[in-house]
């Protein structure tokens, strides 16, 4: 498994994450955002009980979360309990604090505009062009962009049709 740590800095405090390029995602340290959020003196013991929290809600989360070596700091490679982006949207859902705040009404807001899509897919598509050009791309590529959707599309139903089945066969 290939890793690439990285430090983030939220509210000029750090979090530690990791790439890892087998599971194509980042983990973030949850110790680290317990202790950005609730301004702890004791992130352990807050991750701790909200551990215990958790699982007596009959929560998954938990059972979810690995361990990965992410540097202390003493400089030294410990193993550190770390979440993907949706175990730690979850996990920041619990947290009471005012913090957190605004990372719920953030996620309220994506889950909204995600259901309104999933009832009218043109929106979908309108979400990709404006963030395209948040990233950058001109008029042109954007619209080069989604002529290739369509035309793969166009393609894989046509396999679809002659029988081919998805997975190796469409690789």
């Amino acid at each position: 498994m290939t890793q690439k740590q990285a430090l983030q800095l939220f509210e000029e405090r750090r979090v530690r994450t990791v790439w890892d390029d087998q599971q194509e995602k980042w983990y973030f340290s949850i110790i680290d955002v317990c202790e950005v959020l609730t301004s702890t003196d004791n992130p352990r013991r807050y991750w701790s009980d909200l551990k215990r929290k958790l699982l007596a809600e009959g929560s998954q989360v938990y059972e979810e979360i690995v361990q990965l070596k992410l540097r202390a700091s003493d400089g030294k490679l410990r193993l550190t309990d770390v979440a993907d982006t949706e175990q730690l949207f979850r996990i920041i859902q619990s947290i009471p604090s005012p913090k957190a705040e605004p990372f719920k009404v953030w996620m309220a807001q994506v889950a909204s505009q995600r259901l309104d899509q999933m009832q009218d897919p043109e929106l979908s598509i309108e979400q990709a062009m404006i963030d395209y050009k948040r990233l950058g791309y001109s008029d042109a590529w954007i619209n080069q962009r989604l002529k290739s959707i369509e035309v793969r599309k166009e393609l894989t139903d046509e396999w679809k049709r002659r029988g081919v089945e998805e997975g190796v066969q469409f690789a």
